[in-house]
């Protein structure tokens, strides 16, 4: 993120009451990508201790970033129940104009935001910040607790791969999970979308992911093979010893759902203590109940928030949002 963006965003983040975390996300984030434009929406999550009071405080300081009806009708508790209720428990306020750049901010319970990106309860924005993000503010060290959902989602993409595969492939699976069983996906987003962000953001994803790589590697999980110029061959373990390892590092809400349906069996660990441990046939049995699981999951999660983001933004709003985002989803299918 250039230095004038961040210097931008700081200051439009002080005409707002005071957050615990912020983070950007999305192609605004990196304005060289391909397809980025200055006049991109800034992306931008919000978490706050108590999002009821926190409204209440942002209603005086910026009623007109809400919807009217929201406003007229309930308030900051009403922009919190739908929030809760209806949706994930994210409010989103988009087409925020300020200093010439527009931005779209979500705004989260600091409690439901660590439980997501530690069970992936919601799988929402756990999702989001497998991806790269740029964090601006994070008084709760949020950062350092996402390395757990990262190497949940590197091990679900490893699940989901085949024997060998490039790292291009890997990020790729890692940016599709929260987009598989997503409504938004059949027609009101960009089909290259995964591939747009992996290839645009290549480097970001190195980066996050490049310790749980060599982390799985000093555990013979994984290997790498280069040959010539070309990108690093990556070769995984497809035996169940290593496939139970690898469901051993997805969340326990995913990992409960998953014994439910395949079963548990008391082993002996190395420590000597009795655990309960998921039955596995085989690598193609586990990757396919977990991407059930989290197919399942995605659509829920992405069909209530799409329900309570219409709500929040109002319906001029909620029109010009939709007609952007079916716009450039209709020209990647031409």
């Amino acid at each position: 993120m250039e230095n004038h963006d961040k210097a931008q965003l700081q200051s439009f983040l002080k005409t707002l009451p005071p957050v615990e975390f912020c983070c950007v996300y999305g192609s605004s984030l990196h304005p060289n990508n391909p397809g980025s434009a200055k006049s991109t929406m800034v992306d931008c999550i919000l978490g706050v201790s108590n999002p009821q009071q926190w409204h209440s405080e942002n209603l005086t300081l910026n009623n007109d970033h809400y919807a009217a009806w929201m406003v007229l009708l309930g308030g900051a508790r009403l922009i919190t129940d739908v929030a809760d209720e209806i949706g994930v428990g994210v409010h989103f306020n988009p087409f925020v104009s300020w200093d010439d750049k527009m931005f779209k901010y979500g705004v989260v319970r600091m409690h439901d935001l660590v439980q997501d990106i530690l069970n992936w309860e919601r799988f929402y924005l756990s999702g989001r910040l497998q991806k790269p993000v740029h964090v601006l503010l994070d008084n709760l060290d949020v950062t350092n607790v996402n390395s757990v959902n990262l190497r949940a989602a590197m091990s679900a993409a490893l699940l989901l791969l085949p024997s060998k595969f490039t790292e291009e492939q890997l990020y790729a699976k890692i940016c599709s999970l929260s987009y598989m069983g997503d409504l938004r996906m059949l027609f009101a987003e960009d089909r290259n979308k995964v591939k747009k962000i992996v290839q645009g953001q290549f480097e970001l994803f190195r980066s996050m992911y490049k310790p749980f790589i060599e982390e799985y590697e000093t555990k013979e999980l994984l290997r790498r093979s280069v040959s010539g110029n070309t990108q690093p061959i990556i070769s995984q373990d497809g035996g169940l010893s290593a496939a139970q390892s690898l469901v051993s590092s997805l969340p326990p809400m995913v990992r409960s759902q998953m014994a439910m349906k395949l079963g548990e069996k008391k082993v002996l660990c190395d420590s000597g203590r009795v655990i309960q441990e998921i039955v596995i046939g085989s690598k193609d049995e586990a990757a396919k109940c977990m991407q059930t699981i989290l197919q399942r999951k995605v659509m829920v999660s992405s069909a209530r928030q799409a329900v309570s983001g219409l709500l929040a933004a109002g319906g001029i709003t909620a029109m010009r949002y939709v007609g952007a985002k079916m716009s450039k989803a209709w020209k990647s299918w031409r």
